[in-house]
């Protein structure tokens, strides 16, 4: 991870533009995530976290006839005027079997979900009968329409049953099942190149604790980018670690912009001599928004090289997986046709003190305690990875806003950005 100390002797600190506000950004790149991926037609049991590219309108209603809802007896409400009255029965109904008209005056075994015979209007549950050596008593009076499903009270034919754009889950395809898709026209998964800068960035097994060199840390970013992008339905293709070299920076970044639908790099989008990812977007493309005024995150940057979009994280833990979770992750479900949503917060007391905060949007990490508040994690670093382990929160505290005990703040599950 490139170096982010910068000198007064700087020359881009003289001329630098102002930071962009987080709710400008996310705008700037929900506009440009658009069109959206082409589909393509899955199994439906291989859709599962897929964004549905059509929508799905039943050919049938479901149930498709009036079916029991419990193992029993099928009645006429009218045959049965006393508690204790036996009835013969007339037919035994199982669950994809053919029913027959009721005969008046008798009972029809019926089980879950059996067609009702015509003619009945009320099932009993077994628990509620006696059976008899030839028919049953019946125990208790019925209600009409009790224990009965109706037809389509699930799905009635021609209904949407799910919508263009929805994010699919375990439900839904058993709906999908349930109306008889056997396939479903889901948008492609987007193309991400992942890939780290940093000649200090080791990967974990290639060098044990003990002998790592002076200065050298191990890849932390790698890991928890990759499981991002894979829980948000991309396929990712991890190019490691690149070198803090501008020609290396420039090649990596043309090969995956052939055949990838964004590159999410980690690292060296600073303004230190080894930060080579700005001038190198810029040599190959285009640079739309650099630096946002958020803390930890500021470093961040987005560009286009020909089709393929850019996205440039810092190198700092936290900061790489705040901004992340704030911009890459809507960005990334809008290019699959996803509506952004405004992720739900809680407006809940601190139970701590924040007597200087900084004049850019901050995200602290903080957990919910026994009594209803928020502890702060003690050390807010941006390189403190603890942190986001030991915080099932972000508190999102507006610029320069101080904050004492007692104060209502806005907290976000942590859940809520993994959902």
């Amino acid at each position: 991870m490139a170096s982010t100390s910068t000198t007064l002797s700087n020359p881009l600190s003289a001329n630098r533009a102002p930071l962009t506000p987080l709710s400008e950004a996310l705008a700037r790149l929900l506009a440009a995530a658009a069109p959206v991926l082409p589909a393509e037609v899955v199994p439906v049991l291989a859709a599962d976290g897929r964004v549905l590219a059509e929508s799905i309108v039943s050919a049938l209603q479901v149930p498709p006839a009036d079916c029991s809802a419990m193992d029993g007896y099928a009645v006429r409400c009218a045959d049965v005027v006393l508690g204790g009255q036996p009835l013969p029965v007339s037919q035994r109904i199982p669950a994809g079997a053919a029913a027959q008209p009721l005969q008046p005056g008798s009972a029809a075994r019926i089980f879950t979900g059996a067609t009702v015979p015509p003619g009945a209007d009320a099932i009993l549950m077994q628990e509620d009968c006696t059976a008899l050596a030839d028919g049953v008593q019946i125990n208790q009076l019925p209600r009409q329409g009790q224990w009965i499903r109706r037809a389509g009270e699930d799905v009635h034919r021609g209904a949407e049953v799910m919508p263009k754009g929805c994010r699919l889950g375990p439900a839904h395809l058993g709906l999908a099942a349930s109306v008889g898709q056997s396939t479903l026209a889901v948008v492609r998964r987007p193309k991400v190149a992942l890939f780290s800068t940093g000649d200090e960035l080791v990967m974990p097994g290639e060098v044990a604790p003990e002998h790592m060199r002076p200065g050298a840390i191990y890849n932390s970013n790698r890991f928890f980018l990759s499981a991002l992008l894979r829980r948000l339905g991309c396929e990712v293709t991890d190019l490691g670690i690149v070198p803090d070299q501008r020609e290396a920076t420039v090649a990596a970044l043309a090969q995956a912009a052939q055949s990838h639908d964004l590159i999410l790099t980690s690292g060296g989008v600073s303004v230190g001599e080894e930060d080579h990812i700005k001038p190198s977007v810029q040599s190959l493309g285009t640079l739309d928004l650099w630096q946002i005024a958020i803390k930890p995150g500021k470093p961040f940057a987005y560009g286009r090289i020909a089709d393929c979009h850019f996205m440039g994280l810092p190198g700092n833990p936290v900061s790489s997986l705040v901004t992340f979770l704030l911009l890459v992750r809507p960005f990334v479900l809008r290019l699959q046709g996803l509506d952004d949503r405004p992720l739900p917060a809680l407006q809940l007391p601190a139970h701590f003190d924040w007597p200087r905060p900084d004049k850019r949007q901050e995200f602290l990490r903080v957990r919910r305690n026994a009594a209803g508040g928020l502890d702060l994690f003690p050390n807010q670093s941006s390189g403190v990875l603890t942190s986001t382990v030991w915080a099932d929160g972000l508190l999102d505290n507006p610029p320069g806003n101080g904050i004492r005990a007692g104060d209502m703040v806005r907290y976000i599950p942590l859940s809520e950005y993994l959902a």
